[in-house]
């Protein structure tokens, strides 16, 4: 599996990105709360939202601390796993809520499928390890799971499978592709709260236990000035 071309990897990683899976969440939230009740929707963005932050809160921690396991080169869940692996589930479920019980689960587990296939791209990329890929993915399964087991009794009362379908298909074709700078934004927060002037870099964590990251060099330079005065 891993002897995908490149661009084939890539392909499929995009379909873990925030740019893409967030509009499909929103998406899938707007027909819950169109077929079933507004506090379904909030439960499943309340559900995701939960994932998202834990996830988050590995990275910060890494990042503005050096928080990891070195032993599993683990810096933080892998968010394209999480995400991906909790939102296709639920599309499918959603997409699949007025059929018999052995093809919804056919489609969870193909959702599910999707997500780990992500999983596996993120470390075909060199951009996660595989502890961190398969922790995300485990995270974001058990978040739609929960979902899911929580919703499964419940009938829409306003429903067209063919209009789910198609705009959740709609979404997937027209942002795919789509970037967003999550690492950037979570690192801006993990700086911010650490009070650091640079994030830790994996490379040089794992090779050194005493590793910490160097200050940016002052912008304001001193030099001295003919008499001893020192001037900015």
């Amino acid at each position: 599996m891993f002897d995908l071309p490149s661009h084939l990897w890539i392909s499929i990683t995009t379909l873990g990105g925030a740019g893409l899976t967030l509009p499909l969440a929103v998406t899938i939230a707007v027909w819950l709360a169109l077929g079933y009740s507004w506090r379904r929707a909030a439960a499943w963005l309340l559900v995701l939202a939960v994932a998202i932050a834990v996830v988050a809160l590995t990275k910060i921690a890494f990042l503005g601390w050096g928080i990891g396991i070195r032993a599993w080169d683990f810096t933080g869940f892998s968010g394209h796993a999480m995400l991906s692996t909790s939102v296709y589930p639920v599309a499918m479920f959603l997409m699949l809520s007025r059929t018999r019980t052995p093809v919804r689960l056919v489609g969870i587990a193909l959702g599910l499928g999707a997500g780990v296939a992500v999983g596996f791209s993120r470390v075909a990329l060199d951009a996660h390890s595989p502890s961190e890929a398969i922790t995300g993915c485990i995270v974001g399964a058990l978040a739609a799971l929960a979902f899911i087991w929580g919703s499964w009794r419940a009938v829409p009362h306003r429903w067209s499978v063919p209009a789910v379908a198609a705009s959740l298909a709609l979404v997937t074709v027209a942002l795919h592709g789509i970037t967003v700078p999550s690492h950037r934004w979570v690192t801006q927060v993990a700086l911010h709260l650490s009070g650091h002037e640079r994030p830790y870099v994996r490379a040089r964590w794992k090779a050194n236990p005493n590793y910490r990251p160097a200050s940016h060099p002052s912008s304001l330079r001193r030099a001295t000035m003919p008499g001893g005065e020192l001037h900015a």
